[in-house]
């Protein structure tokens, strides 16, 4: 009894069915927990009995006790939650014993488990049953989650996060339905950055006439980034790495040095791309613009079973081609002429996992190739928007850096969580809202939806009710220029894409939907991401872009990815640009440097030497010589086939066991070939 006879702070009543749970305080610490029964009197209500719980059990006690209790409370309070008529009902009963109580603020689902939390306009969270504290609220936001699967430790904190700040569960949980508000999906915002830059005027260059007059009809200055890289050199054959956002004009910069100098009679210009698709655009492109000028030839990737080389001119002015293709002619011996410029677009594909170490090497073959057999006097200019290292890089490329780190329109960008089956209704609405709305710029909104494969292109934009087309590798030229030109003329709302647009083929989308934060098996990179999300917004077209995220918690596509998405999401959204750097695996060494033996013979070691990343070149050097694929530093027949159909060891290898146990040769490669389209 001593506890009850002591002092007490606060004494509460909270309606719980037919009676009132009473919790007793003390220096904010529960002294106990019960239920009072109230009985009726010719004196009005007093108490029947009180039943204090004491861990499982209950015991009782008397009326009289109780009301000793309420004596020796500072204060007595009513939860708000307990209807007007229990309040009056618990007042008159306190009245009874002159004893005032006030009603407050409270959380429901604390005075219903025997605690007494007060609220107020800063901590309340409105629930479908009532105001609860940000505790409980968290508590019952887990049990939501759980019927969402496992979820990042990231995402709760994001999700908790906008709980305390709307104070609303309904609209968290709705967020977890795939409902779109604006204010809880949206993430951040990056404000367009302005550099000062003196704008050069375009009939100050020195430019070959027809480039100038082909200019000057177009605009009448160049944009930041162009005039910074004029006033760098370009137009003096400063070999240059540029750095810009996506919209910012740094095409035009490689076009100017190589449409001049090839004019002057300082040899052919070389526009290189990672992709088919966007040599496809860039050859369009340039026959439209300079075609009037130059000769425009097309070289694009070669298969492994066959070589076509059709509509390539290697004594063009201009030639347009991937990387793989203009590799194709160094590793087979193919002329292709006095080269003057040669531009690499997306040059941050060098330190890509599966396919920068061919970039790295393309490069060193082909300085090799211009510069040392042929003694040209070559110029190189690098572009990108993504480098998180441009010094180093510019370094090792033995180019002067060009960076211009403006961003024409803000982006907003958007994160909501949706499993795989409620993310197509989501994009499905956003495309919409986006082609209803008009820019001041007067263009509708279109929207551009990254996904990890090519079945679910086609899938998604099946499902579309406003007019789409999936977009990817595996479509047939006529078919993708087709998707490009009625995409320009706003006559369709969304495209659905693999990598092919990440890479840089020219949509003036407002927004950018990532139905999926993978390509293939792997993760998103923050290049790649920063690649992407860029897309959305031109200053030509829109006020601003727009970037959503559907992100399934716990989701993943390949038992290899160690991540979910969940937790990619928020690595991608708070990430650094990773440093580009080209690392070299064993097969990645003996690839290249197999292809440097073919090109350069003797002096291999020093195009590896030349490389941006490191290569042990003894080490492959003694592979090359155990498979047999060179003699000395000479590719043999077995080494030339490999290296020219861009076959790693193991698919070498493969190959060879295939045709030796009786298979087909064209059937083995058609297979590695469905396994490298395969995203």
């Amino acid at each position: 009894m001593s506890r009850q006879a002591a002092r007490v702070d606060t004494l509460v009543f909270h309606e719980e069915n037919d009676d009132y749970n009473v919790i007793v305080e003390r220096d904010g610490e529960r002294l106990f927990q019960g239920r009072l029964e109230l009985k009726q009197t010719e004196a009005g209500p007093r108490p029947a009995r009180l039943r204090v719980a004491e861990g499982a059990d209950e015991t009782l006690r008397s009326p009289d006790e109780f009301v000793d209790i309420a004596r020796r409370a500072d204060r007595i309070r009513l939860t708000e939650q307990t209807s007007r008529a229990s309040r009056r009902e618990l007042q008159a009963m306190l009245d009874g014993y002159q004893l005032e109580a006030t009603t407050v603020r409270t959380c429901g689902f604390c005075a219903s488990a025997g605690r007494y939390t007060p609220l107020t306009a800063d901590t309340a969270i409105e629930t479908e049953t009532g105001d609860v504290c940000p505790d409980c609220a968290s508590e019952e936001l887990d049990r939501q989650l759980a019927y969402q699967g496992d979820i990042s430790g990231t995402a709760r904190e994001r999700l908790e996060e906008l709980l305390l700040d709307v104070q609303d569960l309904a609209r968290i949980t709705n967020l977890l339905q795939g409902r779109l508000d604006p204010d809880l999906t949206k993430f951040d915002e990056i404000s367009p950055t302005v550099e000062d830059v003196d704008p050069v005027p375009v009939d100050s260059l020195s430019l070959h006439p027809g480039v100038s007059q082909t200019l000057e009809e177009r605009f009448d200055t160049l944009l930041p980034v162009q005039s910074l890289a004029v006033e760098n050199g370009l137009l003096d054959g400063q070999d240059q790495l540029v750095v810009s956002a996506t919209a910012t004009g740094k095409t035009l910069i490689g076009e100017m040095a190589g449409i001049h100098r090839a004019l002057s009679g300082q040899g052919t210009f070389l526009f290189l791309v990672p992709l088919v698709a966007l040599a496809n655009q860039k050859y369009r492109d340039f026959q439209e613009e300079y075609g009037h000028l130059v000769d425009v030839t097309l070289r694009v990737g070669a298969s492994r079973i066959n070589d076509s080389g059709e509509q390539f001119d290697p004594s063009a002015d201009v030639i347009v081609g991937t990387y793989e293709g203009i590799d194709h002619s160094l590793r087979t011996g193919k002329e292709l002429g006095s080269v003057g410029t040669v531009v690499i677009d997306e040059v941050h594909t060098v330190g890509e996992t599966d396919r920068g170490h061919r970039l790295d090497g393309l490069i060193s073959r082909l300085k090799y190739v211009c510069e040392h057999q042929r003694g040209d006097d070559t110029q190189w200019v690098y572009l990108s928007a993504t480098v998180g290292n441009p010094e180093p890089l510019a370094r090792a490329l033995g180019a002067r850096l060009v960076e211009f780190e403006e961003r024409p329109v803000p982006i907003e960008r958007h994160l909501t969580f949706a499993d795989e089956y409620d993310k197509i209704d989501i994009e499905n609405r956003l495309v919409r809202r986006a082609f209803d709305s008009t820019s001041s710029k007067g263009y509708r909104g279109q929207t551009i939806i990254f996904t990890n494969s090519r079945r679910r292109c086609h899938e998604i934009s099946r499902r579309l009710e406003y007019a789409s087309a999936p977009y990817h590798a595996g479509l047939d030229n006529g078919r993708r220029k087709r998707v490009e030109a009625e995409f320009a003329d706003q006559e369709l709302a969304a495209v659905v894409t693999t990598a092919a647009l990440a890479a840089g083929v020219d949509f003036p989308a407002s927004q950018v939907v990532f139905d999926s934060l993978a390509m293939g098996i792997e993760w998103l990179s923050v290049q790649e991401f920063e690649q992407m999300l860029g897309r959305a917004g031109r200053p030509d077209y829109h006020d601003k872009g727009t970037v959503y995220l559907l992100v399934e918690p716990d989701g993943a596509y390949h038992g290899s990815q160690e991540m979910t998405e969940d937790e990619v999401a928020f690595t991608l959204l708070k990430g650094e640009m990773e440093p580009v750097q080209t690392r070299y695996d064993e097969s990645a060494a003996i690839e290249e440097t197999l292809a440097n033996v073919t090109v350069a013979g003797a002096h291999a070691k020093a195009l590896n030497e030349a490389m941006v990343g490191e290569l042990p070149t003894k080490y492959a050097l003694g592979k090359l010589l155990e498979y047999e694929f060179v003699d000395g530093l000479d590719p043999t027949p077995l080494g030339q086939a490999v290296t020219s159909h861009f076959l790693s060891p193991g698919d070498a290898f493969a190959l060879l066991e295939g045709t030796r146990n009786g298979e087909n040769g064209y059937e083995v490669v058609a297979r590695m070939e469905a396994r490298d389209a395969r995203e």
